[in-house]
């Protein structure tokens, strides 16, 4: 069994949005952050899940919790100043109620096209490895630039991926690498980076299709032409 992170907390300045933050956006009626806790929630090796929630928004997440009969949450924490301050307010929230050798997958509140295989992917993969990043390979070439201006190496393509997420550890060992990092009053981009800075081997998974984030506004509109897709494929046998 497994537990699972998501962090919600940031306010989505991109999306210009005026009335919501992007995790609450509804498509259908439904808030984009709850379509992500469901594939969590009905993960049958997903025992509990803790949200890390944007503050001011704690009771309207368990209202639609409640709404929709979301059962696994036993934790919700309000979230920090960046998507890094956030994931260690959910880690320190868990610290009483989760042992270090349980699985903790971390997942973006606003990445609602995964699946339950890629779930399982990830816990299968700490099991045997001891992490889990979830990834996806570039479609075009990558740029290495220093300066801002001049290109100093075009890696090869087929070595270059995109992190994406869950991004998976025992919990126990991903704890203390945030621990460290407040420390070192480190700010990172995601958990991998962090393993990447304390020189921690990773494990890749590969990714399901179309696992975007919605940061943007155009994302918003990929997301809903994706999932119609998707619905359609299970209607119509596409």
């Amino acid at each position: 069994m497994a537990k699972a992170l998501i962090f919600a907390g940031g306010s989505g300045q991109r999306m210009n949005t005026r009335s919501k933050p992007k995790q609450f956006l509804e498509m259908y009626g439904k808030p984009i952050i709850i379509y992500t806790i469901e594939h969590f929630e009905q993960h049958k090796d997903i025992d509990d899940i803790t949200v890390v929630c944007i503050k001011g928004w704690v009771e309207e997440l368990r209202k639609q919790l409640k709404k929709y009969g979301i059962t696994k949450v036993s934790l919700i924490t309000e979230g920090g100043n960046t998507g890094h301050d956030s994931i260690y307010l959910g880690l320190s929230a868990m610290r009483p109620v989760t042992s270090d050798n349980e699985i903790i997958l971390i997942h973006d509140g606003v990445r609602p096209l995964i699946n339950a295989e890629l779930i399982s992917k990830n816990i299968d993969t700490v099991n045997r490895f001891g992490n889990a990043i979830t990834v996806e390979a570039v479609r075009e070439s990558v740029i290495r630039c220093i300066d801002g201006q001049n290109i100093a190496e075009v890696p090869p393509r087929e070595q270059m991926y995109v992190a994406k997420a869950p991004q998976a550890f025992y919990f126990g060992d991903i704890l203390r690498l945030y621990d460290m990092a407040q420390e070192d009053g480190l700010k990172t981009i995601d958990s991998s980076h962090l393993c990447n800075i304390y020189k921690v081997p990773m494990h890749m998974v590969k990714s399901t299709k179309n696992n975007i984030k919605i940061t943007e506004p155009a994302d918003f509109y990929i997301f809903r032409a994706l999932y119609e897709a998707i619905e359609g494929q299970q209607i119509f046998g596409i």
